[in-house]
Order: C-alpha cells, then structure tokens, then sequence
C-alpha cells in the first residue's frame, strides 16, 4: 500500500500552532518564576506583620541572601524533577505531583543547607514562603493547564496525530480522543497493517499506508505524535526498531494499548525483565458500599439540609402558590441492588404530566432510555427556574439521609429503564445512585444516554473519595452555568 499525500501541508495551521507547544515548559517556567517572587514578598510582609518566631534574624537581610539562592535552588529542583518536560503539561495528575514533591525536596535542602552554613535564615519566613509556596505553584499550574486546554478547544496547541493498529484499534483510539478535546489531537489519518487495503476505517478515518511504514507517514504528513494500538506491529522487535527509527524526527511516540475507561489509580506498570506489564486492581465499587462512604453521606446531607432550610421553604411556597397543586414530586426509581424506593424532587410539571407524557413520547420519536426534551410544555412556570438551578433535586437530600441515595453516584433509573438494562448498564445498581454523578457535570442533559450510562459505569468501577469530592466541586459550577438543565 502506497502513502497518500493528505495533510502534507507544511504551513497548515494546525502545524503552526502544534509548534507553539514548544514555548510550554518555558512558559511554565516564567509562570514558577513569578510565584516564587511573588509568594516571596509576601512572605516577607506576613513575617513582619505576624511576627512570630520574634527571636530569629531580620528577614530583610537574611532574604536577601538566601532568598535568590532558594528561587532558583526550587527551579532546578522541578526542572531535575521533570517538571518542564514538555509532554506533561495539559492532562494527568504527573505535573502536580512532581511540582508537589519538587517543593517539598526544595524545602528540605533550603532547611539543612541553612544549618549545615550555620545561616540565620527567618524561620517564620522560611514557613511562610513554603507552605503558601507550594500551593501557589500548583494553582499556578492549575491556571496555565485551563489555559492550554482553552487554547486546544479553539484551534490552538494541537498536535497532528497518526494512529497505527487494526482498523478496529484505530476507531477505538480516535473515539476516545476525540470525545476529549481538550488533549488538542488532530487525527491525521490511519496506518493499519499490510494484509488491509481498506481506504478508511468504520469511521471514516484515511487509511494513508501501512504500519510498517511510520517513519515515512511521520515525514509525509508531519505528524507530531504516533499511536500505536493494538495490531500495529506483530512482535516487540518490531515496534523496537520503530522506536528506534523514529528517535530522529523528535515525533512523540504513545502506546495505547486495549484498556479505557479505567482510572489511572488502578493501572501499576511494573516491568519485568524488560517487559512492562500492566497491572490492573480490581473495579472499585465495593468500596463505595463501605461505613466511610455512608458516614460522609449522613454528615454531609444532614449539613445541607440545615444550610438549605430557608430555600427549601421558600421554594415549597412558591410550587404550592403557583397552581395548589402538591409540593412534592414522589416517583419511584431503582436503587442499589434493585431496590425500588421513593425518589423526592419539588413539583416543577403541570399536575397531569404523567397522562401527558404517552403524546410526548409519539410527537418526538422516543425509543426508550431517558426521556428529557426542550422547552417541555409540561414545565410550570416556577419549575423553569427550579430545574435550571436544579434546586428542584434538593428534597432528594432527605434520601440521602434515609440511606435510599448518595450526594454522588449513579443517576437513579426508572424501573422501566432497568428492565432493559444489560449485563453492562447493570453494573450501575452495584452503588447507591447519587444526586449528582460524573454525567452531570460532564453535560447533564446534553449528553446522549449511551454516553451517561459510559460515564456512570466509569465511576462504579472506579469509585474514589477524592472523586466523590472532585464530583461535588464541579457540581457547582455546572450548576451555576445551568449546562444542559432543561
């Protein structure tokens, strides 16, 4: 198979703009630079203002030295630490962590340097600039990643990807990398082994030659990363002397291999005799079912309930007086293990929505799954601005309490919907289902069904707390923009 000459264009925008991902770690640098010194200063005020540790040495003179030398003693720490590596900006924890830890190393070594010289350094300067330091960074990191990832979703600081492997591998790859935008891949095209002479994948990818031939594709097509999935070469050799070819064209080179949707906490690659083997823990939604899980759930509600008080009277005032129709919604939904229980949610349809619904379902073509439409006539006027807000899901904090629900989890089906549920989508009555859950902050109502039953089971298998914290972070926001509430 011969390699086509699609996307070769050497002055193509989105070759241009994959060159400005060369100014990251330099940006990243400068970005460090300016919250030493800022954090710097400050310090230096919280030490005299505070003024603790009143017996240590005046810190206008002992930063003065040693102040230059921590700065740039912290930079060389991340930059040993692979803190400007350019691949590590825009997505995965890495970045922090190796920030995180190249502070506290910092800290070390600013502490014994100053004792081993026997340097009178302000303590309560020393304290102030690390422990406002070290967040600062990671904040300063937080900043210029939603700038990346800005950048990336309005055409900016991409990369021209290929992905080599069976057509199958490539449509799976591309799926994912398509979905998230913000990694700023631009998929030029497929290389698929010799024995395919399909034009393109299911797709509609471009097949531009084989996957024997990446180092030619590479420079035909200017491609800045290579994926290589699964069928992309038919033994390690093989993909070795690739590597090897490749070391030439500073391209960037990604193995991905057949695993998705599995959090980055349950994968351990360990090598063993030069193989790298992936490890993969067991999914995680047993855990989800524990004491601790159900203790934060209890405490946490029983504060909402109390904080939310006078907006739950409120609103119930508001259904009531709008049409004297009753306060609350009752329907019965599934919970964990099957289990039917009374889902709580304030009035926002007419009274008789239910004998409405049969007429909708006709007018727009329903199927089956979650059943949302658009400026639904059904929707009474205070349920706009209730559903918008979603504080129509409030009451459902008291089923949180009675143990029915979760604040994070699955999104609680209705019985119809389990009963067509498969073996996959049933994974999902393995937790509590929540009030909010990985698909409401990713579009709410804007996703496809498919997609939020994706979502849901990712996080049945991969339950964390410190996901079930993240979740509820972002829930605000989600709430606050109104995305996809309707």
């Amino acid at each position: 198979m011969t390699l086509l000459s699609v996307g070769g264009d050497r002055t193509s925008p989105s070759r241009a703009a994959s060159r400005m991902l060369h100014a990251l770690p330099l940006t990243g640098l400068l970005i460090d630079l300016a919250v030493m010194v800022g954090v710097g200063l400050i310090a230096i005020v919280g030490r005299r203002e505070l003024d603790i540790f009143t017996a240590s040495a005046n810190v206008e003179h002992s930063v003065t030295v040693a102040g230059p030398l921590i700065i740039l003693g912290w930079l060389a720490t991340i930059a040993l630490g692979g803190g400007y590596k350019a691949d590590i900006f825009g997505a995965g924890m890495d970045e922090y962590k190796r920030v995180f830890n190249s502070g506290l190393i910092a800290a070390g070594l600013a502490g014994v340097g100053c004792y081993l010289a026997k340097f009178d350094l302000s303590r309560g300067f020393f304290l102030l600039a690390f422990s406002i330091g070290v967040p600062a960074l990671l904040l300063g990191r937080l900043a210029l990643r939603r700038a990346i990832q800005t950048a990336r979703k309005h055409g900016s600081l991409r990369q021209r990807a290929l992905i080599a492997g069976s057509r199958s591998h490539v449509d799976e790859v591309a799926t994912v990398l398509r979905r998230e935008g913000w990694l700023g891949y631009d998929i030029v095209g497929a290389l698929t082994p010799e024995y395919d002479l399909s034009e393109e994948t299911a797709t509609g990818i471009p097949v531009l030659g084989n996957s024997s031939d990446v180092t030619a594709a590479i420079t035909a097509h200017e491609a800045d990363v290579v994926f290589f999935a699964g069928g992309s070469v038919g033994a390690s050799s093989q993909l070795r002397k690739t590597l090897w070819q490749l070391e030439r064209h500073h391209v960037q080179v990604v193995v991905a291999p057949s695993v998705t949707d599995i959090s980055s906490e349950r994968i351990k690659i360990r090598p063993v005799g030069g193989l790298p083997l992936i490890h993969i823990e067991p999914p995680t939604w047993s855990d989800a079912s524990r004491w601790g899980k159900r203790t934060f759930d209890l405490v946490g509600s029983s504060l909402l309930i109390l904080a939310f008080a006078p907006l739950l009277a409120f609103t119930a005032l508001q259904v009531k007086a709008h049409d004297r129709g009753p306060v609350f919604f009752r329907q019965i939904r599934t919970g964990k293990d099957g289990e039917a229980f009374s889902c709580l949610k304030f009035r926002t349809m007419c009274v008789d929505a239910e004998a409405r619904l049969a007429a909708l379902h006709a007018q727009t073509g329903y199927t089956g799954g979650l059943f949302k439409m658009q400026d639904d006539p059904r929707v009474t006027r205070p349920g706009r601005w209730l559903r918008r807000f979603s504080i129509d899901e409030l009451p459902q904090l008291f089923n949180v309490w009675r143990g029915d629900m979760s604040l994070v989890g699955p999104r609680p089906p209705l019985p119809i919907e389990v009963e067509k549920y498969d073996a996959d989508a049933s994974r999902r009555l393995h937790v509590r289902p929540g009030m909010t859950g990985l698909w409401q902050v990713s579009g709410r109502s804007d996703l496809t069904y498919a997609e939020a039953i994706r979502l849901d089971l990712y996080y049945v298998d991969n339950w964390s707390m410190v996901q079930d914290l993240a979740i509820l972070t972002r829930t605000l926001g989600a709430v606050l923009a109104s995305r996809g509430a309707y």
